[in-house]
Parts: C-alpha cells; sequence; structure tokens
C-alpha cells in the first residue's frame, strides 16, 4: 500500500482513543503515519472523560465506605476530605495516561503533528496552528478521521463554565457546590450525580425518559433508582426540562411533570444531554462527505463516500464510547491495509457505568429481546444470597441473564453490583461465542467470589440455581 508520491500512508485527525489507536496499528503494519491532535494524545476519553471520572468515583467510593465504617469495625471519630487534593489526583492520573500514549508514538514511530486539520482534497489536510504562518498542508494515501465530540448544549443555554457545566467543567470545580441540578441521566449524569452526593452536595437529578439510564435493562434500573434515592439522590423521570436560567441564587430550571411545573434553584447546572461530533471546519462539505445529525455517515469498515477517507469514534455517531472508538480504528486499519477484517457486531459491545451500585450490560434487554420475537428463559442471582457479596458488605443488586428459549444462546445480560463493570467481560466473550446457558452454569467458577454470581444466574434460567 505504501506510496511514495505522499507524505504519510496513513494520516489521522485527531488523537483519542480511536485516532490514537488507528494510529498504533497502522503504525504496526509497518505505514508511515502521522496524527494531527491540538490538544494533549489521549483525547476526552484520557484527558478529560474516562480516565480522570474513574479517578474521581475511586475518591467516591472511599467515602462511600468512610460513611459505613462502623458496619466493619472502625471508628473514625474525625476525618475530612481534601476536595482540591481529589482533584489534583484525578488530573494527575490523566496527565499520566496521556503521557504513555507519547511513549507510544515514539516506540511506533508515530509523528505527532500539532494543530488543527481540515480536508482540502481527498489526499490533502490543511494544518492550522495558533497564527496564520503555522499552516502547511499534508499529503497522505489513506486518512482516518476520528475527531471525536463534544458534550451537547442544553437549547438556547451555552456552557459558560461557571453555573452552567458541561461534564469537563463538572471534573475540575473548586469544591463541592451545595445544590446541583443534573439534567440528563444517562451514564455522565449519573456517574456526576453518584460522585458530588457522595462529598455532600444536593442532588436533583432530571430526565426526560421514564427511567435513570434510558438504554438499562429496566428491572436493573429500578434497583438502582432503589439505591440512588437511598443515597439521598433525588429523582425525576419522565421530567422534561423547559427552561433553564441563570439567577442572582445561581440556577433555575424548569420543570414539567404530568403537566405540573416547578421551579428547582440551584447552584449550578450540569448539563449531560448527550454528544454531537465535530464535525465543523473539517472540509466535509467541499469534498461532499455525508453528514447526518452531527455524524458522518460510513459504511461497515468506515469508509465515508470517498473511499480512502475513513471516520471511526465518536465522530460516526453513537454508541459513544472509547472502547468502540478503539475498535473502529482497528478495524479502519486493517481494511485499508488490504486486510478483510469482520465488522463490528454493535449489539456486543458492552455498557458501564460507574456508579455504586456499577451497572454494566451487554446484548439485549429483556424488553428488546421480547420486541425481537424472542421466546425467553430468564436467569436471576441477587448479590446478597452470594457469599463474597456479604463478605465485602455489597449485597446490592443481582445478576440477570437472558436466554432464547429454543436455542438456550445469550442474547442479553446485565449486572447491578460491586465490580459489574469487571464481571460483564465473561459475558462479553461468552456472547461473542455464542454460548448457552449450559456452558455457564457448568464452568466452575471459583469460590468465594463474585462471578459465581454469573454461573448461579445461568442455572436459575433452567431452575437449577443451588443457592436461591
Amino acid at each position: 500500500m505504501k506510496s511514495k508520491s505522499f507524505n504519510y500512508d496513513v494520516l489521522v485527525i485527531g488523537g483519542g482513543p480511536g485516532g490514537y489507536v488507528a494510529a498504533i496499528r497502522a503504525a504496526q503494519k509497518g505505514l508511515k503515519t502521522a496524527v494531527i491532535e491540538r490538544d494533549a494524545l489521549g483525547g476526552i476519553c484520557l484527558n478529560w472523560g474516562c480516565i480522570p471520572t474513574k479517578a474521581l468515583l475511586k475518591n467516591a467510593e472511599l467515602m462511600h465506605y468512610y460513611k459505613r465504617a462502623g458496619d466493619f469495625g472502625f471508628q473514625l471519630k474525625e476525618w475530612s476530605f481534601d476536595f482540591a487534593k481529589i482533584i489534583k489526583r484525578s488530573r494527575e492520573v490523566a496527565d499520566m495516561n496521556s503521557k504513555g500514549v507519547e511513549f507510544l508514538f515514539r516506540k511506533n514511530k508515530i509523528e505527532h503533528v500539532v494543530g488543527t486539520g481540515k480536508l482540502i482534497s481527498d489526499h490533502t489536510v490543511l494544518v492550522s496552528g495558533n497564527v496564520k504562518k503555522d499552516e502547511k498542508k499534508i499529503t497522505a494515501d489513506k486518512i482516518i478521521l476520528a475527531t471525536g465530540g463534544r458534550s451537547r448544549s442544553f437549547p438556547g443555554m451555552d456552557f459558560d463554565g461557571k453555573l452552567i457545566l458541561s461534564s469537563k467543567e463538572a471534573m475540575i470545580l473548586e469544591k463541592p457546590p451545595q445544590k446541583m441540578i443534573i439534567i440528563g441521566a444517562g451514564a455522565i449524569g449519573v456517574e456526576f450525580a453518584y460522585f458530588y452526593n457522595a462529598f455532600g452536595t444536593e442532588i436533583h437529578l432530571i430526565e426526560m425518559m421514564p427511567q435513570i439510564l434510558p438504554i438499562e435493562d429496566e428491572e436493573i434500573v429500578r434497583q438502582l433508582e432503589r439505591a440512588f434515592k437511598k443515597q439521598g439522590i433525588k429523582l425525576y423521570t419522565d421530567t422534561r426540562v423547559e427552561k433553564l436560567a441563570k439567577s442572582a441564587k445561581g440556577v433555575t430550571v424548569t420543570v414539567n411533570a404530568n403537566n405540573k411545573k416547578e421551579n428547582l434553584i440551584a447552584d449550578l447546572a450540569l448539563v449531560a444531554i448527550g454528544i454531537q461530533g465535530n464535525v465543523e471546519n473539517l472540509g466535509l462539505e467541499d469534498l461532499g462527505i455525508e453528514v447526518e445529525k452531527s455524524a458522518i455517515k460510513v459504511n461497515e469498515f468506515y469508509q465515508t463516500g470517498i473511499s480512502n477517507i475513513y471516520a471511526i469514534g465518536d465522530v460516526i455517531g453513537a454508541p459513544w464510547l472509547a472502547h468502540v472508538a478503539s475498535h473502529e480504528g482497528i478495524i479502519a486499519v486493517e481494511h485499508l491495509s488490504g486486510g478483510s477484517p469482520h465488522p463490528m457486531d454493535y449489539n456486543s459491545i458492552p455498557g458501564c457505568t460507574y456508579c455504586q451500585p456499577q451497572v454494566a450490560s451487554i446484548g439485549f434487554t429483556e424488553k428488546k429481546a421480547k420486541e425481537m420475537g424472542y421466546e425467553l428463559k430468564i436467569g436471576r442471582f441477587p448479590f446478597r444470597a452470594s457469599g463474597k457479596a456479604r463478605a465485602i458488605g455489597e449485597i446490592d443488586g443481582l445478576v440477570k441473564l437472558i436466554f432464547d428459549a429454543k436455542y438456550g444462546e445469550l442474547l442479553g445480560a446485565h449486572i447491578l453490583g460491586a465490580e459489574a463493570t469487571e464481571l460483564i467481560a465473561e459475558l462479553g466473550i461468552a456472547k461473542n461465542l455464542e454460548t448457552t446457558h449450559f456452558e455457564l452454569q457448568h464452568t466452575v467458577h471459583a469460590h468465594p467470589t463474585l462471578s459465581e454470581a454469573i454461573m448461579e444466574a445461568a442455572a436459575d434460567a433452567t431452575g437449577e440455581a443451588v443457592h436461591i
């Protein structure tokens, strides 16, 4: 595939988890590769998303344990927290991960071109710096667009970083606010609700759909909602935000539920209503690359309408997940280098929410499986029946497995509870292998472990569970 007529074999615009993984895979294949990225390598995920938020959520988890210290025989008469240090630790974790990507670039001889890229032809990108004289043109045989996404703002009200926040600003507040309204109860909204509630903020979490985490299984979410209410988080579901306004006291949010309006007042509001792709100023219109609702249209191998230009990650739309972007990058590189990759199975993507109790899932919900016409066998195992869960003091939650009654194949898996985001990996492998309840039930799991709940849930689907 190499061509001497271009500066690079592969040029990636965007250094997030899609772009940098694609670049490394291309370099591993011996292709001369560069990445255009104006900010720190790693993109939103490593610098302002997945990684630093998980650092913050670890602190919230510790607060969870401190508040329950008496249950474990500890008497903490005096204790406090340094919120500035909590935020500082999160930023240090992000910086270390970004430096790790820089090391991988050096190891794989990938050039980091600092600046902003714009397509000016099917093989040429104009790179702009801070001033006009910094502009330069770079050519490449293959181009991958991996410009990511950003928080969608509330209509008519842009983020100001002080009273109306995106997730980025919510990560670096100087102190926990007394009262916070969170608009949108997807994974981002739920995680920040959990985090700030742990540090004493009064949280009002608003969701227009009938449940928080709208894409998750209803049974799982009902239990999470009970846990959140027990933690003191105020939930508003089936509730529309009609107005968001700054006020003398902070912000006022007008909500409407069942045609009843209410004004909620708080120090600030976090808007977490979704993601939009960074498709602006890329030169897409001039080249005729099709965009629909802030997402670049691609085929199953991530080619745009111009065959040598690919697009991956948040810029091609949902699901907006780092692990999805990374795998899309690998498939794109395998394809552009002449391979025959297997297209992504988007029904086998794990989704994780890192509140406590954690939520993790893969495949169909019970509702979706029924809508698809499947006859089901469903197995459940509550963590309160798990010896390991009792031993570690985390009995909230359950494993719920959904099987096709005819063939026994695993259609969906849903976990609420401690370490759910780690446990889901076993079920991802099982689903990819088209595993049935028989294999899961008869795979010997170590005792005592939380993973035994998976084995027990599989057995429950056929009425053979031992411990419930």
